[in-house]
């Protein structure tokens, strides 16, 4: 049996919520305080499968975790060299972000680790993280084709390097910055593009001195983490389905409460907003390091733009509901530079122009980006290739469709987004789950 969505058309959203929280810092939140001294308590704590899977990681390595529960974990850290050898592999299921960054923190311990992830995860690339990271010092063993399942071997003697990225990306930042806490001498990583920075600043609140040099960050090996208290803003990820929703549905109005501004996440909002988007920032305020405000959209007739490449890497988990944008707008929306859409949890420029396709929108996928021209959306059937972000950004699609959109292949939702189908009903899409055989 598989989940899928039958989404009838039309309707429009409105209401207040707050989406679940932060995927990314709820992961981080679980690793740093893992490996710090003394007790670390997080507040709004993203209940869903990837982050339950790093979690369990780190249970199966020997830290005792108190919860979920409403949210809230305490983690009774074991410091940065009480980690225990796991009895058996670390099964990440669809965590791409678990895989790479216990990468780089597993390279500095003493006893070697297996990580394995679902067939989705299994084929994903990894070769971008274990190549810089035996550049250090690491042994670490993959398939002929680089991925998953990964051997991480134990009592390696790891060097800081400074390393140049060829390509923006925060996973392979952040597994580099975590190796450099064993690594002996100072490690650095330049990117080409800013990316999201929650690592660094996560270190900082847990007492660990980061430096910042224009696109350098760095760190010295050798320091120790103190437990703190951390509180997760909502996803920007998971609001950008709510703030493309009200967009694009005539008498829409949403507030979305608690989401996390970072500046470094925050593309989908200045791409909207290139579009004709009506979104307001209220109450801008500083928790827990992170900047959090309440995001109010209403609806407003979008136009096509071609997207500033600069804003490619702030806004990379956006892109299947940006596209529903894209297909909604008058005239023709260009993409570029996004090559990195190819290697997520599926192809997603082929899978998003395929089904942008079947719903009568001329979409036409380019190696690093797609081409919309916006039209009238059809109904029909779409396939989300088991990929949660594709899986939502074609229900939200149906506000404006003229028949009814059967999206296949919807488990993985609750990989990021648990709930996403009760919490669209409350604002007014009209969304079935339904099991098919």
């Amino acid at each position: 049996m598989t989940v899928h969505y039958i989404v009838s058309p039309g309707g429009a959203l409105e209401g207040r919520v707050r989406v679940p929280g932060d995927k990314s810092i709820s992961h981080r939140a679980v690793m740093l305080g893992s490996i710090a001294d003394g007790i670390t308590r997080v507040r709004g704590v993203l209940e869903a499968e990837d982050v339950l899977a790093t979690l369990q990681a780190f249970r199966q390595m020997g830290v005792i975790i108190e919860g979920p529960t409403s949210g809230r974990l305490t983690i009774h850290g074991v410091g940065k060299d009480g980690l225990n050898a796991p009895s058996a592999p670390l099964y990440l299921g669809n965590s791409g972000t678990s895989m790479r960054l216990l990468c780089g923190l597993l390279a500095g311990q003493p006893f070697d680790s297996v990580l394995t992830g679902d067939a989705s995860l299994s084929r994903r690339p990894m070769r971008r993280v274990t190549e810089p990271l035996r550049q250090m010092g690491a042994k670490l063993e993959t398939t002929p084709e680089g991925t998953a399942p990964i051997r991480v071997f134990g009592g390696q003697t790891l060097q800081g390097i400074d390393y140049r990225m060829p390509i923006a990306s925060a996973q392979v930042k952040s597994a580099l910055l975590l190796a450099g806490l064993y690594a002996s001498g100072e490690t650095w990583v330049e990117e080409p593009a800013p990316t999201r920075d929650h690592t660094e600043r996560m270190l900082s609140g847990f007492g660990y001195a980061v430096w910042r040099a224009g696109r350098r960050i760095g760190l010295a090996g050798g320091g120790r983490l103190h437990g703190c208290d951390l509180d997760v803003p909502a996803d920007i990820s998971s609001a950008a389905f709510f703030l493309v929703g009200a967009s694009i549905a005539t008498g829409s109005e949403v507030l979305l409460e608690h989401v996390g501004v970072n500046p470094t996440r925050t593309g989908v909002l200045e791409i909207l907003r290139r579009m004709g988007a009506r979104i307001e920032v209220l109450n801008l305020r500083q928790v827990g390091g992170e900047p959090v405000a309440d995001l109010k959209v209403a609806y407003a007739p979008l136009r096509g733009i071609r997207i500033p490449e600069d804003l490619v890497p702030l806004a990379i988990d956006e892109f299947p509901v940006l596209f529903i944008a894209a297909a909604c707008a008058e005239g023709e929306t260009i993409l570029t530079g996004a090559e990195e859409l190819r290697l997520k949890e599926s192809d997603r420029i082929q899978a998003m122009a395929e089904g942008l396709q079947t719903l009568g929108i001329d979409a036409q996928p380019t190696s690093d980006g797609m081409i919309v021209r916006g039209g009238k959306l059809t109904g029909g059937e779409v396939d989300s290739h088991g990929d949660h972000r594709i899986a939502m950004a074609f229900a939200i699609a149906a506000l404006r469709a003229q028949d009814t959109v059967e999206i296949k292949d919807c488990a993985n939702v609750n990989t990021s987004f648990p709930g996403f189908a009760d919490l669209a009903r409350q604002l007014g899409l009209k969304i079935e789950v339904v099991q098919r055989g």
